[in-house]
């Protein structure tokens, strides 16, 4: 009798220690998400690097809460006024007893999550970004900055209806940061202004990363002619190996003196271009864009996921923040074509406006857009490496409004 109701009780003790009795309906809400965020990246293949991971780390934390937990203390009474087991430990006296602390392990991803905490990740993403970047478009035709600046101007207008929304001035910086299209970027404002967001911030700036070939065509076609759409761009101009040595020198330079919050993020990514074109350091650069790159891009993924719990991600918040979005990234991408509409009047039709597009950071999705929806008009044209220049403008554009944020709001 006695094993059968030790049976029973480990039963009972296997079904109360289960999900079953401890989560709740919004973690599995939270994990029919991440399983279509899963389908998304596996089988759309939309951002999978990144996507898979989050989604994943979404998934883990709703299933097991715990291992996102902080670490904990454990108080321990103590048996002697000498107890050794209190030997390099806090003590407190509560109610006439001596306790001694004995501190707990946190969760894996509490730990990992530290990166992101501290602002470690997305810098070094930057610097194996640095590595895989090619900046010679943009040297070559430096009037593409113009249109990779105005590609961050949503991101201002965004922060301002964020406030109208009732977010606070670090909440809507956070939020408009979205707009740059830069994942990285997002996090590293998000993690100093508004880290309570992470997770509804990070998983629509990474959606609307993957989303880019869905959302800009339409942009493009309504805010250009057919006319425009098929201009021929003349070929750029090749560009030296000293002018691509001196211009990542130039630009952590000129940035850090006059923005020095984004000292971290640009200077990361100039540090690994200064990698790639010196011709000196392969290996370093090798490590940086693959091993290092890869090893932080899971860690990231990952841990962000792991901060969308149920119970603090389904909210109104988060759909205003997805919404929110939504709207900087349109008027980012508007932005540059319009932007790009006007160089094209300027120069009597030699630019094409769609170029204007890439401005975001999506790096080199964006530009790829611009290259397929060029074509759909003109199948002669080419225009990548004509909108690799705002492209690679947008990932500087982008630290920079980050550095902007971080200057003017307090945090």
């Amino acid at each position: 009798m006695e094993i059968i109701q030790g049976f029973f009780d480990a039963i009972y003790g296997i079904f109360t220690g289960s999900g079953l009795m401890n989560l709740n309906w919004q973690n599995y809400i939270m994990i029919a998400v991440s399983v279509f965020l899963l389908y998304l990246a596996i089988y759309r293949q939309y951002e999978p690097l990144l996507l898979l991971p989050i989604a994943f780390g979404m998934l883990l934390v709703n299933l097991y809460p715990e291992i996102m937990a902080p670490p904990a203390t454990e108080l321990v009474p103590m048996t002697g006024a000498n107890d050794p087991a209190a030997a390099g430990h806090a003590t407190q006296l509560i109610n006439g007893t001596w306790y001694y602390e004995n501190p707990q392990y946190g969760g894996l991803l509490y730990y990992l999550y530290q990166g992101v905490k501290l602002g470690i990740y997305p810098p070094l993403i930057f610097l194996g970004i640095g590595c895989m970047t090619d900046f010679g478009p943009l040297i070559s035709n430096p009037k593409s900055l113009i249109l990779g600046a105005a590609a961050q101007i949503g991101i201002f207008i965004t922060f301002t209806g964020a406030i109208f929304l009732g977010f606070s001035e670090a909440q809507a910086g956070a939020i408009a940061i979205i707009g740059g299209a830069d994942g990285p970027t997002a996090i590293f404002v998000t993690t100093k202004l508004a880290p309570e967001l992470l997770g509804s911030i990070a998983i629509a700036a990474y959606s609307y990363m993957a989303l880019v070939p869905i959302i800009q065509p339409p942009i493009m076609k309504a805010l250009t002619t057919k006319k425009e759409r098929a201009v021929v761009m003349e070929q750029l101009r090749p560009v030296s190996k000293l002018e691509k040595i001196v211009f990542p020198i130039i630009v952590v330079i000129l940035i850090s003196i006059f923005l020095p919050d984004a000292a971290p993020l640009v200077g990361m990514l100039m540090l690994g271009n200064l990698f790639k074109e010196s011709g000196v350091v392969d290996r370093i650069a090798k490590a940086a864009q693959n091993e290092l790159m890869n090893i932080i891009t899971i860690f990231l993924g990952i841990t962000v996921g792991a901060t969308a719990r149920g119970n603090t991600f389904l909210t109104l918040d988060t759909i205003k923040i997805i919404a929110l979005g939504l709207i900087a990234f349109s008027m980012g991408t508007s932005f540059g074509v319009l932007f790009g509409k006007l160089m094209y009047k300027l120069t009597g039709g030699k630019v094409n406006p769609l170029i204007g597009s890439a401005g975001v950071s999506a790096v080199p999705m964006a530009a790829r857009v611009s290259q397929r929806v060029g074509q759909q008009e003109n199948p002669g044209n080419f225009l990548l490496m004509h909108a690799m220049g705002p492209n690679v403008a947008g990932v500087i554009g982008s630290a920079v409004a980050a550095g902007v944020l971080l200057n003017v709001i307090p945090h």
